[in-house]
């Protein structure tokens, strides 16, 4: 068993083709900002995770190096059907924005100098932001009814964003104070 069990309803449980499919569906409709359509997707569209594990989930894998959706989506293919879901879950995932990407790199090629193309992705840019912010706030719900989780989501803004404390420095300090005041509280 993984260190985070995850609560699905038993005709929740994807096959590697729907988690193929799944996750396909979220590399094209989430491209720029996979993260936020992730949630949406996995808990509220196919209820694969409740919210809490969503949140519990991706927690461990923003600790692990690498791309979140990446490690996000190997881990719920592993959880559900092993290696082969892992492998079907990541294929579903880049498949659909490589193939993209490189078709962009062709057409960007060719339009870089255009002023209106610059304006367009200075767009693309400022929508993606919001939508971080957006899937945060979400992700910050089921946190709310515990102050210590609060306490460290504010310890962990005021510290990166505005002392600069590197992410992995303050994941592990956080990490060991809340383990450690929830270790006396057990």
């Amino acid at each position: 068993m993984n260190h985070v069990e995850i609560a699905v309803r038993k005709e929740s449980v994807p096959t590697c083709t729907e988690l193929f499919l799944g996750f396909l569906t979220l590399g094209l409709i989430g491209f720029g900002g996979v993260l936020p359509l992730a949630r949406k997707v996995i808990v509220e569209q196919r209820q694969w995770l409740s919210p809490e594990k969503f949140t519990e989930l991706l927690g461990l894998c923003q600790f692990l190096p690498g791309g979140n959706i990446i490690n996000l989506s190997v881990a719920i293919g592993m959880e559900f059907r092993g290696v082969r879901g892992a492998v079907s879950s990541l294929i579903g995932l880049i498949l659909a924005p490589t193939v993209i990407v490189v078709l962009l790199h062709y057409v960007y090629e060719q339009f870089q100098d255009n002023l209106m193309v610059k304006h367009l992705f200075e767009g693309l840019a400022a929508a993606a932001a919001g939508l971080l912010v957006a899937t945060g706030l979400k992700m910050l719900k089921p946190l709310l009814r515990n102050p210590i989780a609060m306490c460290v989501v504010v310890a962990a803004i005021i510290s990166i964003a505005f002392l600069k404390v590197p992410l992995l420095l303050t994941m592990l300090i956080l990490l060991a104070l809340y383990s450690s005041i929830i270790w006396r509280r057990v």
